[in-house]
Parts: C-alpha cells; structure tokens; sequence
C-alpha cells in the first residue's frame, strides 16, 4: 500500500485529508440537455456550485430536460433540489436504477458499511431529503438499454445496489461515465481496493474490471466523478494492470 500511495505522490505520513473534485457531466444533443448526477448541493461550504457553472456555459437549470442519477450518495443527488426543497430543474425528467432507488426510499441496511453513525445518517436523511420531491418526475431503469438518444444506462453494482454507469455514442466517438466505479486512478491498478462506503465490495471489483474492459476494447473516453478535474481521460490495460491517463497527460 505504501509503494502505490507513493506512486501517486500520497505520503501516510503526511496525509491529513484528501480533496476530492466532485465532477458533474452535462450532454448537449441538438436541443436536449442531459445531466449526469447533481452534485453535493448544500452539503458542505466547498459545494453547490453546479448551477454556477452551468450557467457560466449558458446553461440554465430551466434547459436541463434530463437528470441521471448514477447512484443515491449525497454528492451526487445533493443537487436535485434548491434552497427551498424544490426540484432544481424544474423542466427535468429524472432517470435512476429501479433497484437503487428502491433501496433509498425504504429503509436501507448500511450495516456493512465502514463509517460511523453519524456518517449513515446523514446518508440517509440526504436520500430523503433529495429524492422524495423529484418521486412524482422519476423514471425507473431495470435493465441496460439506450435511455436517451445515444445514451445508455449500464449496470454497474457493488458501490450502491444499483449503481450504473453511462455510456454515450456520438457518431464513432465513445464515452464512458463509470461514476463512483472508482474513486482514485489507485482503483484502476488495485480493483480489489474498496472505499469504506462500498456496499458490496466483491461486486465492486467485477463491476470495475468489467468497465475497465470495456473502455479499453471500445478506446472509450472516460469520465470519473472523482477523478482530478476535469475527470476524463482513457484506460490504458498494461501487462497484469490499468492505467489512468487523463487527458491532459498528467
């Protein structure tokens, strides 16, 4: 562990936190403006600045007309909802995994979660809080198939119960959204390596090497919600292990 932390300039020693970006994608199809996840929202004084940036692009929250959600964590369903509890797009048409949101709307078991109390509540009380007023605008997934013009949701479980990743064709380009698949580069070269909130960590592991395979036979673009920004960059496979390489070339 200490050679790959320090392969990716991350000294024990001297970690005292790690900042994660926490990337939202937005595709634009002719007139229709697709939204992948919300954001954190409220949830912490370095967050919400969604609508900031959408509209910084020209987008207005009234233009977005669909919203997926990958999955029911707080920083990516924090942003369904504005100041006053309403739906933050008020013209979308929601989009989430049957199964995931079925387990956030009853009474989720986080017990084989690796965080606190105070950690399961609030995931909690942000699922309640951020899906109940969009309940009556949801569109429930049950299977891979395109969902939007070019725009496919695909099963990916193990971080949630029904987390999904998203592939999107635009002529003979490809791209991959593999959300919260990994949250580090690290993930790419140790898939068995789990985050503390990972619901089902051997399901993790399949889901990962099962995207990690395909972006790399599709030479997919990849897009990681936790990945240093912007979050996108290509899987390179390399003899017995994956490799980030952003876009950037950094």
């Amino acid at each position: 562990m200490r050679r790959v932390l320090g392969d990716h300039d991350l000294v024990p020693e001297r970690w005292e936190e790690y900042v994660s970006p926490y990337n939202c994608l937005v595709i634009v199809n002719g007139q229709d403006h697709v939204l992948i996840d919300t954001g954190a929202g409220n949830l912490a004084p370095t967050t919400g600045r969604l609508i900031h940036n959408l509209t910084a692009e020209g987008i207005s929250p009234e233009d977005i007309d669909t919203v997926i959600i990958t999955h029911g964590h707080p920083d990516h369903i924090g942003g369904n909802i504005d100041s006053e509890g309403r739906p933050a797009f008020p013209n979308a048409k929601y989009l989430m995994w049957r199964g995931e949101w079925d387990f956030w709307t009853s009474e989720p078991d986080l017990s084989g979660l690796k965080i606190d109390d105070h950690g399961k509540e609030t995931l909690v009380n942000v699922a309640v809080r951020s899906l109940n007023p969009i309940r009556d605008r949801i569109e429930l997934i049950e299977r891979e198939a395109e969902i939007r013009p070019g725009i496919r949701a695909v099963s990916a479980p193990g971080h949630t119960p029904g987390h999904m990743a998203v592939e999107v064709v635009s002529d003979d380009t490809q791209l991959l959204h593999i959300s919260d698949a990994a949250l580090h580069p690290i993930h790419l070269e140790q898939p068995e390596w789990c985050s503390s909130v990972a619901y089902d960590p051997e399901k993790v592991t399949k889901s990962r090497l099962k995207l990690f395979r395909r972006a790399v036979s599709q030479n997919a673009l990849v897009a990681a919600s936790h990945f240093p920004f912007p979050g996108l960059g290509h899987i390179e496979e390399r003899e017995d292990a994956f490799k980030w390489q952003p876009i950037n070339g950094t």
